[in-house]
């Protein structure tokens, strides 16, 4: 992570804080753990297969002996983020949270699987800005799948409620879902098994160094 000082502000910094620096690298933990540390951030609509594939990526990381850890959108809603609703203001809090708990598991070595609509594009903008800050990777990974397909999954009756007005704000109903522009991997997992997924996930992995062959 990369040392600094600043007042507190707007964006989220402590006052009077520096932060402390080990001695342990990232080349040093690569070279203990054999892999790079990185966060995969899934993002797509409710019903489209992020948790799944996410799932799916983890069992099979570690079945190749890798370490990974998943953070899941309502999974951090049990205790992290067990405080916040579903405002503009809440679920902003909400990604940047996540996001600088992801940066940090993946400064410290880890494979971290992020499972979240997180539907705009300025808010995973910010995401990425926190890790690039952090000096760790992160890659974008878009679970595309046609609004009527991920409807039609509807494993929670999110759907359901949406259109029965009992939920508010719900992204492919009341808001749009802003896609990425230029994803490091899309997924269209209507197309895919989740085994194809999955390897495609392992692939990009390979692909950009963070584990190898």
């Amino acid at each position: 992570m990369n040392e600094k000082s600043e007042s507190g502000g707007p964006d989220g910094v402590s006052s009077n804080v520096v932060w402390h620096g080990g001695s342990i690298d990232a080349a040093a933990r690569a070279e203990r753990l054999g892999q790079k540390g990185a966060t995969l951030w899934f993002t797509g609509l409710s019903g489209s297969g992020k948790s799944t594939v996410a799932v799916a990526a983890e069992a099979e990381l570690f079945r190749q002996g890798r370490v990974a850890y998943r953070l899941d959108g309502d999974n951090v809603r049990h205790g992290l983020c067990g405080d916040l609703g579903f405002s503009e203001a809440d679920r902003s809090e909400n990604l940047r949270r996540v996001a600088h708990v992801a940066a940090l598991m993946a400064d410290a070595g880890l494979i971290v699987l992020c499972s979240f609509v997180s539907p705009f594009r300025d808010g995973r903008a910010a995401v990425a800005e926190v890790h690039a800050s952090a000096g760790v990777d992160f890659y974008e990974v878009f679970v595309d799948v046609p609004l009527d397909v991920a409807e039609s999954r509807d494993p929670k009756g999110l759907y359901e409620k949406a259109r029965a007005g009992q939920i508010k704000d719900f992204t492919g109903i009341h808001q749009a879902f802003e896609a990425p522009a230029s994803p490091a991997l899309r997924l269209p997992t209507h197309e895919l098994a989740v085994e194809q997924s999955v390897e495609r996930v392992v692939g990009l992995l390979r692909e950009r160094g963070v584990v190898s062959g």
